[in-house]
Parts: C-alpha cells; structure tokens; sequence
C-alpha cells in the first residue's frame, strides 16, 4: 500500500456469507469493556484509502453495537513517526492500525505491546495469506504474530498509450513490455520517446518511483534486503542491490527522462491530467493512484505493461492490534474480517490492492478480472502469476528513516542541486545519521 491510495469505483464483490460468519464473534474484550450489547467505537488507523468502506458498512451490519472510525495520514513516514510514538507511549494508537512492510520489523521489536494473532484462532486461519507474508509479521522464534497480511505490491509499468502513439512507440500491452526486458532498454525507449514528443511532457514521473522499484526488485533476487541485513546491520553503502539500484536511476536522470516531481504531492498529483509524463512504474496499489488522479478523462488513455527485469514487489501492508487498546478482541475479529480472503477480494474491488490471499489467487473474481479503466487489462496475469513467486525482501527497522532521507538526496540531483557521485555522498552520510550508525 501507497500513501494517498484513491478507491477504485468497482462493485464490492465480498461473499455475502462472510457477514454470517463474522457475526458470531463478540462477547467481552479485554482491557475492561462490557459484553456484546455496549456500544463501542472501533477506530482504525491508515496511511491510505485502504478500500474498506463498503466493508466498515457490512462488519457494522452484522454488529450493530459497533461502530467503526477511520483515521487516515496522507504521509507514510509522518504516520509511521506518530505510530511509533503512541505504541511507546501506551496510548493515541487505534484499535486496528495499519502497518506498512517498510516498518513492520520495526515494530517486531515491540511484540509485546501488540496482539499475538497466534493466541486469537491464528492456526484455524493462517492459509489465508501466503507464507512469506505471514513471516515478514512473526518474530523470529516463531512464537508471536502481530499483523495479518493486507495487501502486496506486485510491480509493473503503467503507461499513456495516447502519448505513446504519439511519439510513434507501439501501444499495444505486449509490444510495450516487448520493448523494455532491461532497465538499459527502458531507458533507451524513453530517449526515442522523448526525441519525438516536444513540450513539457517527460518519459516517467518521479526518480524516486522508478529507484524504490529497481531496488526491491533487485533486492528480491539478491541479497534479499536493502539497507540493513537480517542481523541488522548498516549496508546502505556496500549492498550491491542499493549500489545498482541507484546507479540505473541515475542513468535515467541523466538522459533527462524524469518530470522531477515528487511522489505523492500536489504538482505529482496534477501531472496525471496535464501530461506531466507518460509511465509511472506501478506496484498493484499505484492502479488507484492513477485512476484518482487521472479521473474520468484519463480512461482508456492508461495501460499496463511488465516491469523492466521481470517480477518484484514495493508494498503491502498488514493490520495489527495494539495491547493499548480497550476492545482488544473486538478489534481481532475486525481486523481478522478486513483481512480475510472475502475481505481482500473487496478491498481489491473497491481500491486496487492486490491480495495476499492465495485463495483469492485461484478466485475467478481476481483471476478473470480485467480493469476497464486500464482497457481492460487483465491485472491478474501481469501482477498475481509474479506475486506467487515473489521472495520477500528484508527491510530493517529504520528503513523508514533511511528510505526518507535517501529520497531527498535522490531528488537533490533530479533538481540539479547535486550531481549523481555528490549525492551518493550526502546519501551515505544522511542514511547513516538516519539509521543511527
């Protein structure tokens, strides 16, 4: 999951017997609250539309004596800053909060002041999420799971077929993937892109979206993590992925490719409807970012191609329970019905974020599903055929901070405040301070 991810206007596909079954739970929660009777309020904290509107309506249904409130931060590293906070502090927290997998080890090493799932029906439930994902939210003896699997953030390209017919480049899904097998050869179609399309109009969006790719793609194949290793320790600047990772970005900041916007912000946002650029490297959430942004007027003008190198993943979030909370049960069984495979499969519907379910893998809903928004892209072939294969990546527990401050030194040369060997520098210094080291 993305910060500022928009819901997707597609029909709830939930099975209708789910409410049926999560009616039964109820009764007394910890933390001292009354039976099932008392009206309670649940609140859950998100980064980001997570798409469970029409899911908050059914839960509250089948449980009259709750009613549930979504708190939502825009910025992921300012939510994961305040989070952070409350769970030291033992209190602010919701009693459903979101996790993204950036900051999930993070939190691991608070496993006490979270729900264990395993003490709540964990065993009954665990196929409902693919066993990597499970394990990136179980410590590591074993013994304490404190998130369910929410989404994962399989990767591909998106991309105007408008402007790509107009630079003369094929349209066609295939014969684009066809025209990037490589990073080099991305770049490459980008300059004969550019070369034929004068004005404003760039090849990408961002640095930033392409690096974040490139690096947890190139993680995923070797050596399975980014900037800290699974003991840890600081590899920003030895860790052969984040060296090949920037240097790729580099080379399409140099061939002048990118519209130096920043993710997520406003003139980013507002790209999508002037012709700021024509791809953006698109992580199964990234569909309703476009969709949002890009409005009515955007449908049909956006598709979907493979990511260059292959498969990877950037994203994908987990629900937790804090201790913190006075509905503590309660708050199990709701975020054990948002993260369900019925659950999934409805927040995929209305948001675009691609289940952690294999169940919801071999579902024909998921599995014939073609997105009329991207001309009927058939969004289970280009993004669920990768994330059965995917290999987790490790992101350690300051990853966010480090993330955070590589970016801006990532930016500093798409502004042309630094060049690519100055910036590199700073990044080594800047993470280092981030991470502590």
């Amino acid at each position: 999951m993305s910060p500022s991810v928009q819901r997707r206007l597609l029909a709830v596909t939930a099975a209708a017997g789910l409410a049926l079954t999560m009616a039964a739970c109820g009764g007394s929660d910890s933390g001292g609250s009354a039976g099932a009777d008392e009206q309670i309020t649940l609140k859950v904290d998100t980064f980001g539309t997570f798409g469970y509107d029409a899911l908050y309506k059914k839960y509250e249904a089948a449980h009259p004596n709750i009613k549930i409130v979504q708190n939502t931060t825009g910025d992921l590293g300012k939510y994961t800053n305040a989070l952070t906070q409350h769970i030291a502090a033992g209190s602010g927290a919701g009693d459903v909060v979101a996790i993204e997998e950036g900051g999930i080890t993070q939190f691991l090493q608070a496993a006490n002041k979270f729900v264990n799932f395993q003490d709540n029906g964990f065993d009954a439930i665990k196929g409902n999420w693919l066993d990597w994902k499970t394990a990136q939210a179980t410590t590591a003896d074993g013994k304490t799971t404190i998130g369910l699997g929410t989404d994962v953030g399989g990767l591909a390209m998106c991309y105007r077929t408008d402007l790509f017919k107009k630079a003369g480049l094929p349209t066609d899904r295939d014969a684009v993937s066809a025209l990037w097998p490589t990073w080099d050869d991305f770049i490459a179609t980008g300059q004969k892109f550019q070369a034929k399309i004068k004005g404003k109009t760039k090849f990408i969006d961002s640095a930033t979206n392409d690096y974040n790719s490139i690096l947890l793609q190139v993680a995923g194949q070797s050596p399975g993590y980014t900037y800290f290793d699974k003991d840890n320790n600081f590899t920003f600047d030895t860790n052969p992925a984040v060296q090949s990772a920037w240097a790729t970005t580099n080379k399409i900041l140099s061939a002048g490719l990118s519209a130096n916007l920043k993710s997520f912000d406003t003139e980013w946002t507002a790209g999508f409807k002037n012709d700021a650029f024509a791809t953006v490297a698109c992580p199964a959430w990234m569909t309703a970012n476009i969709k949002g942004n890009a409005g009515a007027a955007g449908k049909g003008k956006w598709d979907i191609a493979t990511i260059p190198g292959g498969s990877g993943s950037w994203g994908g979030s987990f629900l937790a329970v804090p201790t913190q909370s006075k509905h503590q049960k309660a708050a199990v069984e709701l975020a054990k019905f948002l993260s369900s495979p019925e659950g999934q499969l409805s927040a995929f519907d209305e948001a675009g974020n691609l289940p952690s379910s294999p169940q919801d893998f071999e579902n024909p809903k998921l599995a014939d599903f073609k997105n009329p928004y991207f001309n009927d892209a058939p969004v289970a072939k280009i993004f669920v055929e990768g994330a059965k294969n995917l290999k987790p990546v490790y992101l350690g527990t300051k990853n966010q901070a480090v993330r955070d401050a590589i970016e801006n030194d990532l930016r500093s040369v798409e502004q042309g405040q630094r060049n690519a060997d100055e910036a590199w520098q700073q990044a080594i210094k800047d993470a280092k301070k981030a991470a502590g080291v």
